[in-house]
């Protein structure tokens, strides 16, 4: 799937799940076309979020959002063809619980579907240098991951840059996604230090209007 680059992808962790449907087709009035689920299993990260029975009823209220799962569990390989058949077009598994991760990664790409890394913000990106030519995105996490609504982290903009660095001196072609703390007042930054895909939680569904909201985000990423 074809995007201008940068996306904003809001995470439906932030959103009030009492009015899901409601919440997510507010962002996609306001011109989000790509929708981040962050799965939580209370053991990687110390949050329970949802799983892939949501994702499912995410893909049947919004068909035409790209659908990107970011898999913050244990054992990430049990789950990851539950997550393709809820309609997961995009499974990003995290490096520190991956211990066959090139194995991980083949699985995931042998549905036809788009496999990521995501590392965490203790992680040194070049760890994950040996699969940078298999996968199709890195996950630069600048929060530790397990709740939303955290601040961004200030040394994640070196990170962004220093593997920017990595992908146009190795020729990858890996997309950058960053995920945790991005609002308003620093998403065009974050975006400039090479971030491909943004993603955005509080920043969207704490608005009291969402579509304006997005509008908004998006507006200061072409800034």
């Amino acid at each position: 799937m074809n995007f201008n680059l940068p996306v904003l992808a809001p995470s439906i962790l932030a959103a009030d799940f009492t009015n899901l449907e409601s919440d997510v087709k507010a962002a996609l009035k306001g011109g989000a076309n790509w929708i981040h689920c962050d799965i939580m299993d209370g053991h990687f990260v110390p949050n329970i979020s949802f799983g892939p029975n949501v994702v499912k009823q995410l893909s049947k209220v919004a068909p035409d959002a790209f659908i990107d799962s970011h898999l913050m569990i244990e054992n990430p390989d049990q789950y990851i063809d539950l997550f393709v058949e809820a309609g997961s077009e995009l499974i990003s598994v995290h490096y520190e619980v991956c211990n066959h991760l090139h194995r991980t990664v083949q699985k995931i790409k042998s549905h036809g579907i788009m496999a990521g890394v995501a590392i965490n913000p203790a992680t040194s990106l070049h760890n994950i240098e040996p699969v940078l030519g298999d996968i199709d995105m890195v996950v630069l996490m600048s929060v530790n991951p397990g709740f939303g609504g955290q601040s961004f982290i200030e040394d994640s903009y070196d990170r962004l840059r220093e593997l920017s660095d990595i992908r146009e001196s190795g020729e990858y072609g890996f997309l950058i996604q960053v995920d945790g703390g991005v609002n308003l007042k620093n998403i065009t930054k974050v975006a400039k230090a090479g971030a491909d895909i943004l993603v955005a939680g509080s920043a969207v569904f704490s608005a009291k209007d969402i579509s304006a909201r997005v509008n908004e985000l998006q507006e200061k990423l072409s800034a």
